[in-house]
């Protein structure tokens, strides 16, 4: 997948843009893989939901959210792969900090 591709781009791709919150995971979801999480950030990127409903529907902290959409953003959607966080993370904190 090409990483330097548009945010939306990358969600788009996988899951297309949810037109009701029956295209979303259930609220109770527990398993989280990558198709999820996109469809997830797809919902509240489109407005079908917001940051703070999606939040208290799927129990997530508004840092894990954010977390989920700079990865997409920073990697595209094989960044959500959890078994990838810990590689990302090191590369982002040995990068260079300006300011």
């Amino acid at each position: 997948m090409d990483t330097t591709k548009g945010f939306d781009d990358a969600i788009l791709d996988t899951v297309g843009t949810p037109s009701s919150l029956d295209e979303l995971p259930p609220p109770h979801t527990k398993r989280w893989v990558i198709k999820r999480k996109a469809q997830v950030v797809a919902g509240v990127r489109s407005g079908l939901i917001s940051l703070e409903d999606a939040c208290k529907r799927y129990r997530l902290s508004v840092e894990e959210f954010l977390s989920w959409q700079r990865l997409i953003e920073r990697h595209g959607m094989r960044g959500l792969r959890t078994t990838r966080l810990q590689d990302y993370r090191e590369n982002a904190e040995n990068r260079p900090q300006f300011g």
